[in-house]
């Protein structure tokens, strides 16, 4: 029997029990594709990362990104996070980390405090924001309960983006529509089956503006995420989405997530064009949980 260490981090929080719980194996080495699926089934939350060394010796390392039932190409939580626990060994002296991901190279910059703490990281979505397919509000709001009503539709309907990871549905809805929401697995099931260009997969990410920023949950019961407290991959196609629309050159937008499930997150972004197309960051802070050791 072997043993394997691993921490857990809540992200996009400064305190405990706040955020994006997030499990992390530092040195993953040696355990192989199907354990490293079973141990994030088995610590049941949203992701779980597998630290293993860089395939190129210019980068810091290479993450393995699993949720409940599949590997990830990218995800945002999972990265900020990572970066922190990678940091805590001595990794990114100079305040930056290059982490190999399937969807690309992840560039992070570390965030200390006056005392030199890291305290959170800022990630870079790996691909510019690609903008897919528009789907009716009506099977939109049956899957999260609401009334057609609900989809604000004003400045955009429903739309499939992404930036690395996996599409998301960005939608607007009133505010008393984004507190009232709830999933609805069978109209997500029903979704997905008429629409075949979703592969399968399906996650919505509701948001309402809330003066200068945004309030925002995001749903993945086809995933075994019910609900997510903090989803990075959303956000920053969501502030990509909304530069893309506004037709501006940069933006930053602050993003407040999971307080409807009592853990309330920050999602700080920031979006920019560029020659290769719209770009955009997250970050925030990360606070250690627990530590030990799996039994394989």
């Amino acid at each position: 029997m072997r043993s394997c260490r691993f921490v857990t981090v809540d992200v996009f929080t400064d305190r405990r029990f706040g955020g994006n719980q997030l499990a992390v194996f530092p040195d993953a080495r040696g355990i192989g594709d199907a354990e490293m699926q079973a141990l994030a089934a088995e610590f049941n939350l949203s992701e779980t990362t597998f630290v293993l060394p860089p395939e190129d010796p210019a980068n810091s390392a290479r993450v393995r990104i699993f949720n409940r039932v599949a590997e990830m190409p990218f995800a945002g939580h999972p990265s900020v996070g990572t970066a922190w626990v990678l940091a805590q060994s001595g990794l990114g002296a100079d305040g930056r980390l290059r982490l190999e991901q399937i969807a690309g190279i992840v560039e992070v910059e570390l965030w200390r405090d006056a005392a030199g703490q890291v305290t959170g990281a800022a990630i870079g979505a790996p691909q510019p924001l690609c903008i897919g397919a528009e789907l009716p509000a009506e099977a939109v709001a049956a899957c999260a309960g609401l009334a057609p009503g609900d989809i604000v539709t004003a400045r955009h309907v429903p739309t499939l983006a992404a930036d690395g990871g996996n599409p998301r549905v960005l939608v607007e809805v009133t505010e008393a529509a984004l507190a009232a929401a709830r999933p609805e697995l069978g109209a997500f099931r029903r979704t997905v089956a008429a629409h075949p260009g979703l592969g399968g997969r399906l996650s919505l990410y509701l948001y309402r503006r809330d003066g200068a920023g945004v309030r925002a949950r995001m749903f993945s019961p086809l995933t075994g995420t019910w609900e997510d407290p903090a989803t990075g991959s959303a956000a920053t196609p969501l502030a990509g989405f909304l530069l893309h629309l506004s037709g501006a050159e940069s933006a930053r937008l602050d993003i407040t997530q999971g307080v409807e499930m009592g853990r309330p997150s920050l999602l700080r972004t920031t979006a920019r064009r560029t020659p290769s197309g719209i770009r955009a960051t997250v970050g925030g802070g990360c606070v250690p949980v627990l530590r030990g050791e799996a039994l394989l």
